[in-house]
């Protein structure tokens, strides 16, 4: 695997970003929009789970989720998390940090409305997180769901929707022989300013 050069890189870790995302959905990578979330509770205690990043622009990166799950009810109580996005065959990853709001209202809508009605039955079946009793609960609640919405219109719920991390740190590394992997860490101090970019020691 080629090395990665200061000279390769974008100005801007989001046009960098999309490079290196197209590249892997090129590659016939499964999934390559599966990344690692990472929240903590008020008091610093973090969690991680893999979630799917369904889009990214100048504004940061939306992932979807309850809002009442656990990732929800860090994420009002801490707004700031990380994510990992990792292409093994292609010896990439990419770091970000920032902070994270909701979506609109609007664009939660409008990408709940792109779901297949499966995933919609079961975004508004699932208390997710919450214990249930078993199985069995949750496929009756769909089954309601979708006796109810025989006409396949499933309302956008009021638990549910997105959120947008606005990074104000990203980090590329490039697998290299011998560990000696390059490292590169974009960081700006405030939103719509410039990006400022330092080579890491791996």
């Amino acid at each position: 695997m080629a090395g990665l050069d200061r000279a390769d890189l974008d100005p801007d870790p989001v046009v960098q970003f999309g490079r290196w995302f197209n590249e892997a959905v090129r590659a016939g990578l499964p999934e390559p929009n599966a990344m690692t979330l990472a929240t903590a509770t008020a008091g610093g205690r973090p969690s991680a789970r893999v979630v799917l990043l369904k889009e990214f622009d100048a504004r940061g990166f939306v992932f979807y989720s309850n809002y009442d799950s656990r990732k929800g009810g860090e994420l009002a109580a801490n707004p700031w998390a990380a994510l990992v996005c990792y292409w093994a065959p292609l010896e990439r990853q990419v770091r970000a940090e920032g902070r994270v709001e909701r979506t609109s209202r609007e664009e939660s809508a409008a990408y709940f409305r792109s779901r297949p009605l499966g995933s919609r039955l079961g975004a508004a079946a699932s208390a997710q997180s919450r214990p249930i009793p078993g199985r069995e609960v949750l496929d009756q609640r769909v089954a309601e769901l979708e006796a109810g919405y025989a006409d396949g219109e499933v309302p956008l719920p009021d638990f549910w929707g997105g959120y947008r991390l606005a990074p104000d740190a990203v980090e590329f590394w490039q697998g290299r022989p011998n560990r000696l992997h390059d490292r590169f860490r974009y960081t700006r101090d405030q939103p719509g300013q410039g990006w400022a970019v330092a080579r890491l020691a791996p």
